[in-house]
């Protein structure tokens, strides 16, 4: 019997995508896309004057960092304008700003049956919960969100200074939630090899593809898992029958 619904974030309840205009075939074209929710390294790399290859070698060498709370978005910013000799109060406000812009902005293009979606779980009294990865600059978007207070936890890599698919994070949502892995459906795109920890950790695991499928670069269909191509058919698969 399930009792509890653990969700991924990104790409599954919201999308880095939303209302995005030109939506390339692959990642080499996100410097032309245009859209709220769109201010990822191209254009962070544009507005701090540096080509994008010298950013990106600054820039991806933080991931790790960045992800379980060793630095932050101010921090990483700092030093790459620094590095480049490129630093000025205007660069460095206007990267931050636009950054953190983008990521409240993912919540403002929810899927139709998100919030129908998540109040059914809650009138019958399931457990929700959510694992994401994230940055500094997206810890407060999470929290500040129309959907955090669906939340009965949320356990998020910034703060938890482990990300998935680290086994340690899934075990301390489910000891937090008093649940059993295998009373546990985990949702999400499939992003971090997500979907193989949490099976393997004894949840039931499923793909959410409502988001991806309209994403060309992101649309991996990963056939080990149940596939969910709207959200309601999350209340399908528990309650059906």
């Amino acid at each position: 019997m399930i009792k509890a619904v653990i969700f991924d974030m990104y790409e599954t309840l919201i999308t880095q995508y939303g209302d995005a205009k030109d939506i390339p075939k692959d990642r080499s074209g996100l410097h032309l896309m245009h859209g709220p929710c769109i201010y990822f390294r191209a254009q962070m790399a544009e507005d701090a004057g540096i080509d994008r290859d010298t950013f990106d070698a600054c820039w991806e060498p933080t991931e790790e960092a960045r992800t379980i709370g060793q630095v932050t978005l101010e921090e990483a910013i700092e030093g790459i304008l620094k590095e480049n000799n490129c630093y000025s109060t205007e660069h460095f406000e206007k990267i931050i700003e636009s950054r953190k812009e983008a990521k409240k902005a993912c919540f403002r293009y929810l899927h139709p049956e998100m919030i129908p979606m998540l109040n059914a779980l809650k009138e019958k009294q399931m457990k929700v919960a959510l694992i994401s990865n994230c940055y500094s600059e997206e810890v407060d978007a999470i929290r500040e969100s129309l959907l955090f207070p669906y939340f009965d936890k949320a356990y998020l890599s910034y703060e938890q200074g482990v990300k998935k698919p680290d086994a340690e994070i899934f075990r301390r949502c489910l000891a937090d939630l008093q649940v059993k892995p295998g009373e546990c459906l985990y949702i999400g795109d499939g992003g971090s090899h997500e979907l193989e920890a949490a099976s393997q950790a004894g949840m039931h695991a499923m793909q959410a593809r409502w988001y991806i499928s309209k994403v060309p670069f992101l649309d991996e269909k990963k056939e080990a898992f149940n596939q969910l191509d709207s959200p309601m058919d999350v209340l399908m698969y528990i309650f059906a029958g």
